[in-house]
């Protein structure tokens, strides 16, 4: 199977001044799905401009006609699941079926704390998200719900027409715990992974590839536990937070070792960041734009 290539956008420039454009492109290179990230701010760019997920992406697919367009990722933090779901289904009809929902159970950054409320625990953390995604499910399959939970609730919320997509748009869902991963593996049509983080400073790009292994494992342990075959899920890797860094986009050829290295893992899709200059996704344009360009078919 090719491995396909993907690229996720930081919404952090006006859309008449840089933004537009940047996704305009993305589709006229070749990109399977171009994501941006869903959140209210992030890390070092918390002082800076930053933009909605869901405009941003409802503008983006008003400019583009076959990409794919989605989240890496939506959480709990700040999202309610049924005004998600009632954005969500509005996007999937404006961008005409094309948008894919990377959902995760959210960390302790920015996000967090913003709406006033202490940061949870990973522990409340696991049991909202265990929570959110079957409502979410619900409110993206069914015409009304209504449900009462530790988290949230909802009383004949009504999402009709529904998805564009059937039985709804669908779920790359990030996780890495076992509980993570049973959501996965129930709910999932892809599986996203950053790599381990505790390899992110000292680690090797073979410990992480070992780590990475691991984490496929444990997958389709999770996928084996509910009946499922694991080859049905997609295989996500958002690149950046190994310990590679951004030398898989120094060249080419160091790109194309990368990937293959961890298609060889059973990875089907790689995401790339759009070169942010001085930043942690600092990396030469045309470098980028010549991995998007040929790399795939160097990796089919």
């Amino acid at each position: 199977m090719s491995l396909r290539l993907s690229t996720v956008i930081l919404p952090y420039r006006r859309w008449h001044e840089g933004g537009r454009a940047a996704w305009m492109r993305a589709e006229q290179l070749g990109f399977h799905t171009a994501y941006t990230y869903d959140h209210l701010s992030w890390r070092s760019f918390r002082d800076g401009p930053w933009f909605g997920a869901v405009p941003t992406l409802t503008a983006a697919a008003a400019v583009t006609e076959r990409m794919r367009l989605g989240t890496l990722v939506t959480s709990p933090n700040f999202r309610h699941p049924v005004t998600l779901a009632k954005e969500l289904i509005s996007l999937d009809d404006i961008s005409g079926g094309r948008l894919t929902l990377g959902i995760g159970a959210g960390g302790t950054g920015f996000d967090a704390t913003a709406l006033g409320q202490e940061p949870w625990t990973p522990r409340e953390r696991a049991d909202r998200f265990g929570e959110f995604v079957p409502l979410l499910h619900r409110l993206l399959t069914e015409d009304a719900v209504s449900y009462e939970g530790d988290f949230y609730s909802a009383h004949e919320a009504r999402n009709i027409p529904g998805c564009v997509q059937r039985p709804r748009l669908p779920f790359a869902v990030a996780a890495t715990g076992p509980r993570g991963l049973r959501l996965a593996a129930r709910y999932g049509q892809a599986w996203v992974t950053t790599g381990d983080p505790r390899l992110f400073e000292h680690g090797t790009p073979e410990q992480s590839v070992q780590a990475l292994r691991g984490q496929a494992e444990k997958l389709a342990d999770a996928c084996a536990a509910v009946g499922r075959d694991v080859t049905e899920l997609d295989r996500i890797l958002l690149t950046g937070f190994t310990p590679d860094r951004g030398r898989p986009l120094e060249s080419l050829d160091a790109f194309v070792d990368f990937a293959g290295r961890h298609q060889e893992l059973g990875f089907t899709e790689i995401v790339i960041h759009w070169p942010i200059p001085d930043s942690d996704f600092a990396a030469e344009q045309k470098v980028f734009e010549q991995i998007a360009l040929e790399a795939p078919a160097q990796l089919r």
